[in-house]
């Protein structure tokens, strides 16, 4: 379709628009991306569904915005009635026929009330002639109208009806098979006719230019015959698919007709355009065309079940609206991404479809770019993936949510105690007293000596002018977060909140505690280290078994390398059913778990405990097997397990991580930095 076209005007204050930032639309998408681990596919689904913007107005997506086109198609189809084409001309050619005998009667009733017998037979032979010609007319359209042109008219007015008639007819003829092709006026003279038909040779032989290789003159084209294309075209593409789309859209019109009619009609053009060079320009620019534009629907007809009548030119002109929703559906239904949709025309949607559903097009088709522009997602073969920004977006949307469902419970306080005594900034100060570290901060210290002393130089700085930077006590942290990828988190309904607690976590770490390490852990069968980058698009495994001896593992060799105090957070819905032997190189599965996966999964736990690891699990599924083992494992590590749901797991692991934190401040624990 044609480039999208915008329209503008000044503001004034009534209108209202889209309320709609990059950073809105990456909030949409983030339970889908978290949950699905697909940025494309969950792009789709929102392109599918559409979204409320922050006003509360509906974009609608492209499940609304087809059913909104099979309304438009439909109410067109149950409306008109295609065989008005040929009954309205038909019709009129009738009272033209009834109107000449009216006049034979009254002139041969005329004759013979005259008294004179010579002029009463004279009279008596014409209208027998005349009635003969007219009782033997062709059936067809064509054939009728060539035989009334030839035909002797007793009627002024009749013969001045037939007249119009077929001018009229011309005109449709050439409004549809040409008129329409260029936007020329409904009235075309002679000389007009014989610029047309330089204007289409001249068309064509761009074509032929281009085929060859050449570059035709476009411009010089437009100044000679660009008053015959209102629509302006910018360039010799433009103006070929504006052609193409109307005339596909005169041959759906003859495909919807019936064979009957389809011959009348044609065969009726035929007998019209007697000009066979106009007609052969027309008939050759129309090849061309269909050659170039396969998929404009050039075999398209449609089933017209209504009872309007419809003339010619008003049936070319909503088939013409026909295709155009056709292409429109063909472009909504194979848009891959929300930026294929760029390429819909804005101002023929908004004709077609209404407002509402044009500005949701121009929404939809603007995601991609307002996603790519604000630097959140970015292209890269072929795919569009997260950018580091989008994932820290992300992050933040999950950590946002937890935190406004724990504002709403009213679980507790999230503020954490920002002064103390050691070296990490705050950007905050105070007088200086016995015993603080002398971080003095210079522009208030020497300030407070103006303001004592006054201005003037040398300032004299005295020990109560003495102001300090306050300092955080610093409490590095080193934590691996466990989670549970096997196939029950999903069956359960428990990935999304795990996945969501991941994000969050890792998102509250890297902004409010940097110096502190998260490290991210999967387990199903195997477990694998995943990398903070790739966390958004991580899914759970088609696979069962949970492999906890194996995710121990890996946590406490990313620990090993790790200062400060250490933890272990374990996410899971289910008992360790996998485990490795030594020298195995497949893990061993059984449900129900058995002894030796216990075991061996003890043992590992053993081994974190020996190295100062504290291990806190939080259980989605506290089943009874479940519940056995973590108090085994919690017994041999003094850590704690929180038995908890979807809807609570991230209050419980965000409330306990920040408790910690303070713990550890409060008490002075950890390392102060250099």
């Amino acid at each position: 379709m044609a480039k999208p076209r915008f329209r503008y005007s000044r503001w004034d204050g009534t209108q209202v628009g889209f309320d709609l930032d990059a950073d809105a639309v990456l909030e949409q998408i983030t339970d889908d991306l978290l949950y699905h681990g697909d940025l494309n596919a969950a792009l789709r689904r929102l392109l599918q569904q559409g979204f409320r913007d922050r006003q509360g107005q509906d974009v609608q997506g492209v499940r609304d915005l087809l059913d909104r086109l099979r309304r438009e198609r439909d109410e067109r189809l149950d409306r008109f009635d295609l065989g008005g084409v040929y009954d309205e001309i038909a019709e009129e050619l009738r009272e033209v026929v009834q109107q000449e005998r009216a006049e034979i009667d009254r002139q041969l009733r005329e004759a013979q009330q005259s008294g004179d017998a010579r002029r009463a037979e004279t009279a008596q032979g014409a209208a027998d002639e005349r009635n003969v010609q007219l009782e033997t007319l062709p059936p067809d359209l064509a054939g009728m109208v060539r035989e009334l042109q030839s035909y002797d008219f007793a009627s002024p007015q009749a013969q001045q009806r037939f007249d119009e008639l077929v001018e009229k007819l011309r005109q449709q003829v050439l409004d549809s098979y040409v008129n329409r092709m260029t936007g020329a006026v409904e009235s075309m003279t002679p000389e007009d006719m014989a610029r047309m038909k330089d204007m289409m040779a001249e068309l064509n032989r761009m074509l032929d230019q281009r085929a060859r290789g050449e570059e035709p003159d476009f411009d010089g084209f437009m100044e000679r015959y660009g008053d015959f294309f209102p629509e302006n075209p910018q360039n010799l593409d433009e103006l070929l698919e504006v052609l193409a789309r109307r005339m596909a859209a005169m041959q759906a019109m003859l495909n919807s007709m019936t064979p009957e009619q389809r011959a009348q009609i044609g065969a009726l053009a035929d007998q019209l355009l007697e000009d066979m060079d106009l007609r052969w320009q027309v008939d050759q620019l129309g090849n061309q065309l269909q050659s170039m534009f396969p998929d404009m629907g050039w075999g398209q007809g449609y089933d017209f079940r209504g009872q309007d009548p419809m003339g010619m030119a008003q049936a070319a002109s909503t088939l013409e609206e026909l295709g155009d929703l056709d292409r429109l559906e063909q472009l909504l239904r194979n848009a891959a991404n929300p930026g294929a949709l760029a390429e819909a025309d804005i101002d023929r949607a908004r004709e077609l479809l209404g407002d509402d559903a044009a500005r949701s097009l121009d929404e939809l088709g603007r995601l991609t770019r307002m996603l790519q522009d604000a630097g959140l997602i970015d292209q890269r073969e072929g795919r569009l993936e997260l950018t580091p920004r989008g994932l820290r977006r992300i992050g933040r949307n999950a950590l946002n949510d937890l935190f406004e469902k724990l504002a709403r419970d009213k679980l507790g306080r999230h503020e954490l105690e920002r002064t103390g005594v050691g070296h990490e900034r705050s950007y905050e100060t105070k007088p200086y007293e016995y015993g603080d570290p002398f971080n003095l901060h210079i522009e208030r210290t020497v300030r407070n000596a103006v303001g004592r002393a006054g201005g003037g130089t040398p300032v004299r700085l005295h020990p109560d002018d003495f102001e300090v930077e306050r300092t955080e006590q610093l409490v590095r942290s080193s934590t691996v977060l466990m989670l549970d990828l096997s196939l029950s988190m999903p069956m359960r309904d428990n990935f999304l909140a795990a996945k969501k607690v991941a994000m969050a976590l890792h998102s509250l770490i890297s902004t409010q505690f940097p110096r502190d390490y998260l490290g991210l852990v999967g387990f199903s069968e195997v477990a694998r280290e995943i990398r903070p980058q790739d966390l958004p698009e991580v899914s759970w495994d088609f696979v069962y078994g949970t492999n906890m001896q194996h995710a121990f593992q890996i946590s406490r060799r990313l620990l090993a390398r790790q200062p400060g105090t250490k933890q272990i957070i374990m996410i899971t819905d289910g008992e360790p059913t996998a485990h490795f032997e030594s020298g195995m190189a497949e893990p061993f599965f059984s449900y129900p778990p058995v002894r030796e996966t216990v075991d061996a999964t003890l043992r590992e736990v053993v081994r974190c405990t020996r190295d100062g690891i504290r291990i806190n699990t939080f259980m989605l599924d506290p089943n009874g097997h479940l519940r056995a083992f973590v108090e085994k494992l919690t017994r041999l590590n003094k850590g704690r397990a929180f038995f908890t749901s979807p809807e609570t797991l991230g209050d419980y692991v965000l409330v306990d991580f920040i408790e910690q934190k303070r713990e550890m401040r409060r008490a002075g624990g950890g390392r102060r930095s250099a």
